[in-house]
């Protein structure tokens, strides 16, 4: 079976079981439905695009309720099967496009927001505060471009299409992985949670002809510049995932680079003028929200903290 035809066949089952659900009420439904929810990453997305497929089609709804009441004040005993099956039928021709069609291929989010996405493959995309992902799937390869920000890759295994993403010059390739990139003006950073990536530089992000790939281990770094060799170090897992907690970790990092990193996560903006406070080491774990790290921070240093025209103003 061609994996167009397998998609296929996932997609009749979700919109089958979304019918099932919709119609006469059953107890049995439920647990069954879990149970081959559980048995494929597929399955739960497919499920996933069925259930939206059906959130945009109000009318078929609407005409079932008045379908409905003029059952009842009739006296009729029609059932409403004929009625649903019909509406998952549309939810199976639109998933059928939908998959023809690559689906949405963007996800981003603002400065302050979280995102996490489910990819037509099982594949899981947790993009954190004002980032940007566009999605290109073909029967071949799986290519993900990562425009700004950061991301928390976890790979569905398929050996037969590559799992890429592209970070500028930046191309990271895995099977069956877990994984963060992030991408600043500066430099890319690829961190590895779980499984093996290859890491290499393509010429403007092409997707082809990469340079000699780096090979990572769970807990490693990669620190690649835009100008410069790439450095590869040992990393701190529970710091490099914080923000999926609503955290961030510091180890003696000047006070100013962390407050340019809690202001990525929008809300007051901390303003610092005095570069000696700037320079002051900053360690520990701390909420990404701005107010409690400035009041955290002067405890700990014995700074003030001023708010002025929706800013926060740390100083002596």
């Amino acid at each position: 079976m061609s994996r167009l035809n397998h998609a296929r066949r996932i997609d009749a089952e979700a919109a089958a079981w979304l019918a099932r659900l919709e119609g006469e009420p059953d107890p049995h439904v439920s647990p069954a439905l879990d149970a081959w929810l559980a048995k494929d990453p597929a399955h739960a997305s497919a499920f996933a695009r069925a259930s939206e497929i059906w959130a945009i089609l109000p009318r078929a709804a609407r005409y079932g309720e008045e379908e409905a009441r003029m059952h009842r004040t009739a006296g009729s005993g029609m059932r409403l099967r004929p009625l649903v099956a019909l509406a998952a039928s549309l939810v199976l021709g639109l998933g059928v496009l939908w998959w023809s069609l690559g689906g949405p291929d963007r996800y981003s989010t603002s400065p302050g927001e979280q995102q996490v996405a489910t990819l037509r493959d099982g594949s899981r995309i947790a993009l954190n505060t004002d980032s940007r992902v566009g999605v290109q799937f073909d029967q071949s390869r799986r290519h993900i471009r990562l425009d700004r920000g950061e991301a928390m890759f976890e790979v569905a295994h398929d050996a037969d299409r590559p799992f890429v993403v592209i970070a500028g010059d930046t191309r990271i390739e895995a099977l069956g992985t877990v994984f963060i990139v992030r991408r600043t003006r500066e430099e890319v950073i690829v961190t590895l949670i779980k499984g093996e990536v290859a890491v290499s530089r393509s010429e403007q992000g092409a997707p082809g002809a990469p340079d000699a790939a780096m090979v990572l281990r769970p807990g490693e770094r990669l620190t690649e510049p835009q100008a410069g060799p790439a450095r590869i170090e040992a990393a701190s897992v529970e710091a490099a995932t914080a923000w999926r907690r609503g955290q961030t970790v510091f180890e003696d990092t000047p006070l100013g680079a962390a407050v340019t990193e809690l202001n990525r996560y929008g809300g007051p903006a901390i303003v610092i003028q005095d570069p000696r406070v700037a320079a002051l080491p900053i360690s520990g774990v701390f909420t990404t929200n701005a107010p409690d790290f400035a009041e955290a921070v002067a405890e700990l240093h014995g700074l003030s903290v001023e708010r002025r025209e929706n800013a926060l103003h740390l100083g002596r």
